[in-house]
């Protein structure tokens, strides 16, 4: 069972929203192009021309990246919580 800090939580700062919304606009836009994906092969679209090669990118670097923005919002989190906890 965890022990509450008595100054009470800490404040979320502006970057941890940013990444946070960041993370989650990726993954969004990822599961957006994975079905824009499926619908271009359902009406056999030509997929080595206009925008295409990019929406086949995004589907593949967009929940890494959102993954890796994730993970660094929760060490931040760790790290900050850790310091306040010490500095107590």
């Amino acid at each position: 069972m965890s022990t509450r800090s008595p100054g009470g939580d800490l404040p979320v700062r502006t970057v941890d929203r940013v990444l946070a919304s960041m993370s989650l606009g990726l993954l969004a836009l990822s599961v957006i192009s994975f079905f824009a994906i499926l619908i271009g092969s359902a009406s056999h679209a030509d997929f080595s021309v206009g925008l295409w090669p990019a929406v086949g990118i995004i589907v593949y670097v967009a929940p890494i990246l959102a993954f890796a923005m994730l993970l660094t919002v929760l060490i931040m989190t760790f790290v900050r919580r850790a310091r306040a906890n010490r500095s107590e």
